[in-house]
């Protein structure tokens, strides 16, 4: 089976206006590419005239249970069930944003198993860049619950091939990005870097570190500004400090999304690292920012940038590669603009009013209209 795109007619009118729709996914805080995609369709379904019923999961338990490893699951999970039953009332449709692991059978297990007994078609939105990994381990119990849902609604071309692979029909609905929050503005000439990713060792950050450090031998003053936060966070300082680098790299901490346009404006090339990925959000803001995109070429990464294109591309776990990539295209003024000027017309692509398209006509499918 192969991926389906609606089409961008099908669409004439606010499919969703004065239907309940409930919105089962993560919220921040936390922040992170999930629960940002969540938050802004709520709103987003809402300026349609739809009425959303948010269903929040992954809620963080109390402090007091948080350490305690093997119960905190089972307290989340019990916690979200009477949400779930609640929101599900005189719902027309649900929409479940979820991705892989343990999240998936706490989360989005229940939500299809209730809503298919109330006889509410669902949307399972998923995300992740280890589907294929995830699959291979728990499709056991994973693959029942996506051929339950009515349809399946994945961003990005690379998920739709691998869930293909295991016989599932989905329909490419791409990440949101919010156009209003960059101003791109003159393009920074100092050799500031971003990554932009929760401190996780599916990152890499510590591969940019590397890199940063590689830059400097080579004569490049390059500064790397580290937006998020996460158990990495004390490691990679350490990897900073041993690569002599610490005073040029920036750790913020968690940023709120709103703050990250003015971080966006404060570099020259944003880094993408990971190990694993799918269609990061912090590509689709970067493009927005009129910042150009160096990430290594992994999961969906090629699927969303065209190599020399929309942006450069470099082997995963290769801080030499990725020094070599951010220095040509710093030292390359033509390369660098013909990046920039791509990326901000591709963002164009991810706005509301494109993706608005796909998803009420899948939508609209649904319902028979």
């Amino acid at each position: 089976m192969s991926a389906t795109i609606a089409p961008a007619a099908a669409v004439t009118a606010p499919a969703v206006a004065g239907r309940r729709v409930c919105l089962v996914g993560p919220l921040p805080p936390p922040a992170g590419g999930m629960a940002n995609q969540t938050a802004q369709l709520a709103g987003l379904l809402e300026g349609e005239g739809a009425e959303v019923a948010m269903v929040r999961s992954h809620r963080p338990p109390p402090a007091w249970l948080a350490a305690v490893r093997g119960v905190r699951g089972g307290a989340a999970a019990a916690a979200f069930l009477p949400a779930l039953w609640r929101g599900l009332e005189g719902a027309d449709l649900v929409h479940l944003v979820t991705n892989s692991w343990w999240a998936f059978h706490l989360y989005a297990t229940p939500t299809v198993r209730l809503a298919r007994a109330r006889g509410i078609p669902v949307v399972i939105n998923y995300r992740g860049g280890e589907a294929g990994p995830f699959l291979a381990a728990h499709g056991r119990f994973a693959l029942p619950t996506l051929r339950a849902a009515a349809r399946i609604a994945v961003p990005s071309g690379f998920l739709a091939d691998l869930f293909a692979r295991h016989g599932l029909a989905t329909t490419i609905v791409p990440n949101i990005v919010d156009l209003s929050r960059f101003t791109p503005g003159t393009p920074v000439a100092a050799p500031v870097l971003l990554v932009a990713r929760n401190l996780e060792p599916l990152y890499g950050i510590d591969m940019a570190i590397r890199a940063v450090a590689l830059l400097h031998r080579r004569g490049i003053a390059a500064r790397l500004i580290v937006a998020g936060a996460g158990p990495e966070a004390a490691r990679l300082r350490r990897v900073a400090e041993g690569e002599g680098v610490a005073p040029f790299i920036r750790f913020t901490g968690r940023v709120d999304n709103r703050a990250m346009a003015a971080l966006y404006a404060e570099a020259r090339i944003a880094l993408n690292p990971s190990r694993a990925d799918n269609m990061p959000n912090s590509i689709l803001e970067a493009w927005a920012a009129g910042v150009p995109v160096v990430s290594t070429a992994v999961g969906g990464v090629p699927y969303l940038v065209d190599d020399g294109e929309t942006g450069l591309l470099c082997p995963v776990d290769d801080p030499e590669a990725m020094a070599d990539t951010v220095a040509r295209l710093h030292n390359d003024t033509d390369l660098y603009a013909g990046l920039r000027e791509a990326g901000l017309e591709r963002a164009q692509g991810f706005a509301w009013p494109s993706v608005r398209r796909q998803l009420l006509a899948l939508y609209d499918e649904l319902w028979g209209s």
